[in-house]
């Protein structure tokens, strides 16, 4: 889903991207992939890569991640892109009833992602819950994304973790750095009347909503996406700057 905007990104900034511990071919976690310890895992990358601080981006589970890295203090500037968290009772069941059946499509297909990925009509429909424009998605980087969210040993571990504990973002009043939520308008997973508890929730956060785009809009209009991450970067920026890109495979909620 990231790989879209990577390169425009990679023209103003050092990037580095990553999958979260269990996702993509990244390894799994030795303990229970809860939030707080997906949070450890991306800031052990951040230390290793030599970022004190950085341009965090995140998108769904990784918008959590961004602003628990932003409360840490290890954020130049975050941008949550459809922040998984702030949902009712009401919204976390139905977001993840919605994935549950997701993973369950998932597995059935991954047998035969490069065929059913061939056809920009299937494509669409098959990515419909996070995308709204999934013909734009490359073939080849569809049924990536199809088997590693089939394959994921963690993507339920997180989620369920979520729905146990009914663990949300803690400490947003604590986050000073600039801060920007956006959000597509057409997200069927994370409905966008969630944008306004992030805004109200971190201090002097900014809000993008970005018409008729889904719950990954950098993969629906990449040219878009790339041009406010960039722009936001430069706002509260100075020269050369490392931009860290938290890119998870598969989007999603928990």
């Amino acid at each position: 889903m990231w790989t879209p905007i990577l390169e425009p990104l990679e023209r103003h900034h050092e990037v580095l991207a990553l999958s979260l511990p269990g996702y993509g071919e990244s390894p799994p976690l030795e303990g229970e992939p809860t939030v707080p310890a997906l949070v450890d895992a991306v800031e052990e990358e951040l230390d290793s890569a030599g970022f004190e601080t950085a341009h965090l981006v995140g998108n769904s589970l990784g918008g959590w991640i961004t602003a628990e890295l932003a409360r840490r203090g290890r954020a130049r500037t975050a941008i949550a892109i459809d922040p998984a968290g702030l949902w009712t009772e009401k919204e976390l069941a139905y977001s993840i009833r919605s994935l549950r059946n997701s993973v369950a499509l998932a597995r059935l297909l991954a047998p035969h992602a490069e065929r059913v990925n061939r056809s920009a009509l299937l494509r669409t429909l098959l990515m419909a819950q996070v995308q709204s424009r999934g013909w734009r998605s490359d073939p080849e980087e569809a049924a990536y994304a199809l088997r590693a969210f089939a394959d994921s040993p963690s993507f339920e571990a997180t989620r369920e973790w979520i729905y146990r504990t009914r663990a949300v973002p803690e400490g947003l009043d604590q986050i000073s750095s600039p801060f920007l939520v956006i959000w597509g308008s057409w997200d069927f997973l994370l409905p966008v009347r969630q944008a306004a508890r992030w805004a109200r929730l971190v201090p002097g956060a900014e809000l993008r909503v970005l018409p008729r785009l889904g719950h990954v809009p950098m993969a629906d209009d990449p040219e878009l996406v790339s041009e406010i991450v960039l722009d936001f970067a430069a706002r509260h920026g100075e020269g050369r700057q490392a931009l860290r890109e938290e890119a998870v495979t598969q989007p999603a909620a928990g």
